[in-house]
């Protein structure tokens, strides 16, 4: 699909457009000529993500707030389109502080879904999570079959779905939703305690630092590269298949790895630049709460509706992220 075509000269607003999905996105979506807008509040996002593109003349940030309705009205006008990234994600954060958890990722969506239906946004396609299927044991994971949220975080982005379906009923507002499967790739951050297990393990095999890993290391993951992400979210934004509209789908490669497997993975890649992360031992310690124990994606409904084709393998998209990591963070 020529995504140029579509897409130059549109007015694109990218909320939490500092964070490593939403930056990733803002820089692809100027590449494709689009003039875009990030919103962030650089609660979890940074400066430096958008270092590369600050001073492009097609970029705007707007420093602020979602749970500010004022000011998703303000970052709305003029847009066509809305990538809705701004969220606090990590289960582990939710369950330590459920109210912020919430006042961001339902509050703050529902304003910014007020906003964009109050401007006349064509589309608003947002992230959702791979976090609804809860406790459901199906494997893979299919969109209309999910069980209980395990954690406020997976309770307030299936909140986010219903808000979306009724806004369609309701005012005919169109969306979509992207369930993210554990999304890696450059610019993710390495730091701080919830910090995502790839870029964490990445930095401290690096420092010749043990790993940790949560139980016995045969919990699996549809580990998600960036750029397949970018995909479907360019996908969601222009396709123009009717049916494809106000669905979620599965975003990922659709295939699982455990976090064993994970671990292999990263240290065979990153002794390329190292050899004695190779001799790094690995540390096992408990469960976490709220974590799902398999995860695995089924992306046919993506390939039929928005005919996805996803780019990289969790193995490719590895290589791929350890040589950034490596370059940028050493």
């Amino acid at each position: 699909m020529n995504f140029k075509e579509k897409l130059n000269h549109k007015n694109i607003l990218v909320t939490g457009g500092a964070g490593f999905i939403g930056s990733n996105l803002c820089e692809e979506l100027l590449n494709l000529g689009a003039k875009v807008t990030s919103l962030d509040n650089f609660s979890t996002g940074f400066r430096e993500n958008l270092e590369a593109i600050k001073d492009n003349s097609n970029f705007k940030l707007i420093e602020g707030d979602i749970r500010d309705l004022e000011t998703c009205r303000k970052a709305c006008e003029n847009q066509d389109f809305v990538l809705h990234e701004a969220a606090l994600g990590s289960v582990p954060r939710s369950i330590n502080d459920p109210i912020t958890t919430n006042e961001v990722n339902v509050g703050g969506f529902l304003n910014m879904l007020v906003a964009a239906r109050d401007s006349g946004v064509k589309r608003f396609v947002y992230a959702a999570s791979s976090s609804t299927y809860g406790d459901s044991e199906s494997l893979p994971k299919v969109e209309d079959v999910i069980g209980k949220p395990l954690s406020p975080y997976a309770i307030t982005k299936y909140v986010n779905e219903l808000y979306a379906e009724v806004f369609k009923r309701t005012y005919d507002f169109d969306t979509i939703g992207l369930r993210y499967f554990n999304v890696f790739g450059r610019k993710q951050n390495p730091n701080g305690a919830y910090a995502a297990v790839i870029p964490k393990f990445v930095m401290q095999l690096m420092n010749h630092e043990s790993p940790v890993i949560n139980g016995g290391g045969e919990y699996s993951r549809d580990f998600t590269y960036i750029d397949n992400v970018i995909l479907m979210n360019l996908l969601a934004l222009t396709s123009a298949n009717p049916e494809a509209q106000n669905q979620v789908y599965n975003t990922a490669f659709g295939e699982r790895t455990t976090l064993n497997d994970l671990v292999k993975y990263l240290k065979q890649y990153l002794s390329d630049f190292d050899p004695k992360i190779a001799e790094v031992e690995i540390i096992y310690g408990d469960y976490r709460k709220g974590d799902v124990p398999h995860s695995l994606a089924s992306i046919e409904k993506a390939k039929k509706l928005l005919d996805y084709q996803p780019k990289y393998s969790m193995q490719e998209g590895l290589k791929e992220a350890v040589s950034w990591y490596w370059e940028n963070l050493k």
